[in-house]
């Protein structure tokens, strides 16, 4: 099988790696469009300190299951994987299991290559109306939602740190859920994405002095943007974190417990929430691909994605 595979501190090119075998209850895939995103990045700096094939957003159709009315399904899939048996799986958290694997994150290989494999129970149909470009951008966008079921933003005072995909996706749906909300960047290109949203997207030399912001997003993909997303929360306001990077953060807590801020977390959201907010139509997602490259020249897409301003990149 053809795929990236990572290790020994290294992303290469293989054409040897062995086909997935589909455990009882999982479906064998064939990936047909992947995305590269930030932490996909961050893993070929080291990031979790996985080894082999990542990848987590994707499209794909199911070749081999035990149930029948899956096979040829165009589906994507949720990226957590539960044990099924502790506390947290039991409460449909399995994005918490400890013993979980995460599809091309920890423990489980994932998108860049030619097929995987994930539980039939994480599966979901892609309606016929979205494209695989389109389809690709499930999984981060159903991560950008998650926030919203940890924090309030209708009607609140929303800033997001961090022009990069997840950036985008959060501003969008934070706008469609009624919240007021500015995105602010470093790449005039970008921020053009959001041209005819209600989204006020600025530059970061275009943010108003001194001025706070009822809920801050970290979505920079940077260590120091934690640090600048505090100082524009307002007192008793939360900041919420989106970024995960290879590098340790140094925070200087005294301003949580002063202003008495409540600091988030945000990872992995339900697919049923970004697929609906994509069927709404209103999610600029086209405009955020830059381009897509086969999987033979996945070593070219990860440089291209990793340059700055870059903005999605496909493989397949």
């Amino acid at each position: 099988m053809k795929g990236l595979y990572y290790g020994n501190g290294k992303l290469e090119f293989r054409a040897d790696l062995p086909m997935p075998v589909a455990a009882p209850g999982e479906a064998l895939i064939r990936v047909l469009k992947a995305g590269i995103c930030r932490t996909d990045l961050e893993i070929a700096a080291g990031y979790m300190d996985f080894t082999g094939i990542p990848g987590h957003e994707f499209v794909g159709i199911v070749e081999k299951t035990e149930n029948p009315a899956l096979v040829g399904a165009r589906v994507v899939g949720e990226i957590n994987c539960g044990c099924g048996a502790c506390e947290f799986c039991a409460r449909h958290e399995p994005n918490h299991c400890p013993t979980r694997t995460v599809l091309g994150i920890k423990g489980r290989d994932g998108a860049f290559a030619e097929y995987l494999t994930l539980p039939e129970k994480n599966l979901h149909h892609v309606p016929d109306s979205l494209s695989d470009d389109e389809a690709v951008f499930v999984e981060p966008l159903s991560a950008a939602y998650r926030m919203m079921e940890q924090v309030p933003v209708r009607g609140m005072n929303v800033l997001v740190l961090g022009d990069g995909k997840l950036g985008i996706l959060t501003a969008q749906a934070v706008e469609i859920l009624k919240g007021n909300v500015t995105l602010c960047g470093r790449h005039p290109r970008k921020l053009k994405v959001l041209e005819g949203t209600n989204v006020c997207a600025v530059l970061e030399s275009e943010l108003k002095p001194g001025k706070q912001y009822d809920v801050v997003v970290d979505a920079t993909g940077r260590p120091e943007g934690i640090v600048k997303a505090l100082a524009l929360t307002r007192p008793r306001g939360s900041l919420v974190l989106k970024s995960t990077v290879a590098n340790p953060v140094k925070l200087d807590l005294n301003a949580v417990v002063i202003n008495e801020i409540s600091i988030v977390g945000s990872r992995c959201g339900p697919f049923v929430h970004g697929l609906a907010l994509m069927e709404t139509g209103k999610i600029k997602l086209k405009q955020m691909i830059d381009r897509a490259y086969p999987l033979e020249e996945g070593l070219k897409a990860f440089e291209a994605a990793g340059k700055p301003g870059a903005l999605k990149v496909l493989i397949g």
